[in-house]
C-alpha cells in the first residue's frame, strides 16, 4: 500500500533493525532503516516519513542533536528508542522535542502500540480536513506546514510537538486544560519526563507567540490545576 505510512528506523544494530522493521511491516506500515546518522539525513531530501525511530547511541552522530534538528525541521513524529534508561535521558530528550520515550530492551508489541498512538494524534490534519489553519489574537497557524504567522506576517516554525501542544490549546479555547487531560490528549508515558516536557513545549510556544513569560495573555496557568488558551480561534 503505497499510501500506508512510512516510518525511519535509525538504528546501528542490525538484529534491533530488523525486528522493528518486520513489527511495523506486519502491521502495514512501510519502513527505510539506516544505520548512520549521514545515510538518514541524506534520505531526509528525498523522503518525507510520518515518524523516525531513532537511537541515540549513534557511531556517527550524537542522536539528541538530530532529534532536536528533526523536531526544528521536519513535520514527522519522533520516537527516541534507547537503552538510556535515566530519567533525566528521557527528559532532555523529550525537550529537544521527541514525542515519545522507549527504552531498550521493549516488546514488539509496545513499540507498535506507542507509535500507533503518536500517528493517531497528528498535529496537522488530513488534507480533507478543513482545519489546517487557525487563526486567533491576529496571529496564524499553519499545521501543514508547521509555521506560526504573527500578526505582521513573520513566519515561525514550529517542531511536530510543539504544534500538537499548540492545537491541544486551540482546539480547547477558553477551556481548563489539566495534566491529566493533557497526558490522555498527547499521549507518552506520564510522570516526571512528561511534565518537564509540556513545561518546555509550553514555554517555547510562548516565546515563539511573543508572551511575557511572567504575565502571559494567551496561554495562561492555573497553579495546581494545568492551563486555560484565552483567545478565540477561527479554523479554515
Amino acid at each position: 500500500m503505497t499510501d500506508a505510512p512510512l516510518i525511519a528506523i535509525l538504528e546501528d544494530e542490525p538484529e534491533i533493525r530488523r525486528i522493528m522493521a518486520d513489527t511495523l511491516e506486519g502491521a502495514g506500515f512501510r519502513t527505510m532503516g539506516f544505520a548512520r546518522a549521514t545515510e538518514f539525513e541524506a534520505a531526509l531530501r528525498r523522503i518525507t516519513p510520518d515518524a523516525c525511530l531513532v537511537d541515540l547511541g549513534l557511531p556517527d552522530r550524537d542522536g539528541l542533536a538530530l532529534v532536536h534538528r528533526l523536531a526544528t525541521e521536519s513535520g514527522a513524529a519522533i520516537i527516541i528508542v534507547s537503552g538510556r534508561a535515566q530519567v533525566q535521558d528521557r527528559v532532555t530528550g523529550l525537550e529537544l522535542g521527541a514525542d515519545d520515550y522507549i527504552i531498550k530492551p521493549f516488546e514488539p508489541a509496545e513499540l507498535l502500540a506507542r507509535l500507533r498512538a503518536r500517528l493517531r494524534r497528528p498535529a496537522a490534519p488530513s488534507r480533507a480536513d478543513s482545519r489546517a489553519q487557525a487563526r486567533f489574537a491576529g496571529w496564524q497557524a499553519d499545521f501543514d506546514r508547521y509555521v506560526l504567522t504573527s500578526p505582521d506576517g513573520a513566519e515561525t516554525p514550529m517542531s511536530h510537538a510543539e504544534a500538537e501542544v499548540l492545537r491541544m490549546f486551540l482546539d480547547n479555547p477558553r477551556r481548563l486544560i489539566s495534566r491529566g487531560q493533557m497526558l490522555e490528549t498527547l499521549g507518552g508515558s506520564g510522570g516526571e519526563s512528561f511534565d518537564r516536557a509540556m513545561d518546555v513545549r509550553i514555554s517555547r510556544l510562548r516565546s515563539k507567540l511573543g508572551e511575557d513569560p511572567k504575565n502571559p495573555q494567551l496561554i495562561k496557568t492555573i497553579y495546581g490545576a494545568g492551563y486555560i488558551f484565552l483567545a478565540e480561534v477561527g479554523w479554515g
